[in-house]
This record gives structure tokens, C-alpha cells and sequence, in this order.
């Protein structure tokens, strides 16, 4: 009896410690969380998860899916999403060949959608992936796919839901443009971000 309650107090005692170690308002040191408010955590490498040593949790790696998270203030109303000056106005973002890695320049762009899609919890995107033509039609779909799915992820570390994503992949069957050549190409790898509810 008394080995039972000295084990569970042990676990009981373990769990309470890790979960400490895991919470959102400590810090967390230069490159990792600094507090509930203007969160700074930067992390190369694909990562979903929680919040880690440095920053995030490297144990949940989604392929393609940089995390960069630079949370803070922001001007990001729905009027906003249709105003040219406006970084939601930019709602595709590109891709290299073969690749679900998010470019830099991106996220500057991905980071006003976040923090739109955070105030807005009743916002809904759809992740529109595309691919150029080369390639098989599975491998395309697949590839799609793998794209949405690491902007959904950007998008969810800095702090959207979930529930708030439509993930779809078109492949290479809608492309921006007609034709062969780099630029096509180019034009033609892409997530869309489509919005479905405001």
C-alpha cells in the first residue's frame, strides 16, 4: 500500500513539474519565448509542437514547414484584407521547385494573416495548394498538399486555430499560367489563401 502512494506521488510530482516547464509566459532565454505579450521565438527547421527549450518543440517535425514566429501588435481588420497598401492583401505565396519550404521573404506576410486570423476567430481560410505541371498527378496532389499544410502550420504556431483552415490540393490541374519556361513555373507553385468567412 504504501509503494502504491509513494508511486503515484512520484508521478503525480513528475507531472506537475513538466508541465511547468512548458508554460507560456516564462522566459525562456535570447532565442526563445520571452513572454505572453511580444512573443519572439525563432527557429529554423520544420517544427510543429509546443513550446521547448528553445522556443519550440522539435520533437513534431512537419516537412517543409520553417518556424518563425514574430508575434506583437498589429493593424490587421478585415478592412484590411482587401486594401492594396496592406500585407493581407497578399494572400498567395510562392514556392521553390520541389519544395514545401517557406521563403523569408514570405513571412512577413504570413505573420499579418496570424495575427488577423488570431483577432478574427471566426475567420475562415481555405490553404489552396498548387504545383507546376512537371511531375506526376499523385506526386503533384502530394506536393500540394505538403505546401497548405506548412503555411496551416506557420500559421497555427503564431497563434490561429485549427479550426479556422480548409487544407486543399489542386496539383497541377489549376495553374496560374499557360505554358513551359521558369517564370510559368514559378507562378504556378503556390498556396492561396482564400478566405471563406470574415
Amino acid at each position: 500500500m504504501n509503494r502504491s502512494l509513494v508511486k503515484y506521488g512520484s508521478v503525480v510530482l513528475a507531472m506537475t513539474w513538466l508541465s511547468g516547464c512548458n508554460t507560456l509566459g516564462s522566459s525562456q532565454g535570447e532565442d526563445g519565448l520571452l513572454d505572453g505579450e511580444g512573443v519572439v521565438v525563432e527557429e529554423r527547421g520544420a517544427v510543429s509542437g509546443g513550446i521547448g527549450e528553445n522556443g519550440l518543440n522539435g520533437s513534431d517535425i512537419v516537412d517543409g514547414a520553417e518556424a518563425r514566429v514574430i508575434a506583437g501588435e498589429g493593424d490587421f481588420s478585415s478592412a484590411n484584407l482587401d486594401d492594396p497598401s496592406n500585407l493581407l492583401s497578399q494572400r498567395v505565396v510562392y514556392f521553390e521547385y520541389d519544395s514545401s519550404a517557406v521563403r523569408d521573404q514570405d513571412y512577413a506576410v504570413l505573420q499579418a494573416h496570424a495575427s488577423y486570423l488570431a483577432d478574427n476567430p471566426t475567420a475562415q481560410v481555405r490553404l489552396e495548394g498548387h504545383t507546376d505541371q512537371r511531375g506526376s498527378r499523385e506526386y503533384n496532389l502530394a506536393l500540394g498538399e505538403r505546401r497548405a499544410l506548412a503555411i496551416r502550420e506557420i500559421l497555427m504556431i503564431q497563434g490561429a486555430a485549427a479550426s479556422q483552415f480548409q487544407v486543399t490540393s489542386f496539383g497541377e490541374e489549376r495553374p496560374q499560367q499557360e505554358g513551359e519556361g521558369d517564370a510559368v513555373w514559378q507562378a504556378n507553385r503556390r498556396v492561396e489563401l482564400v478566405y471563406t468567412g470574415r
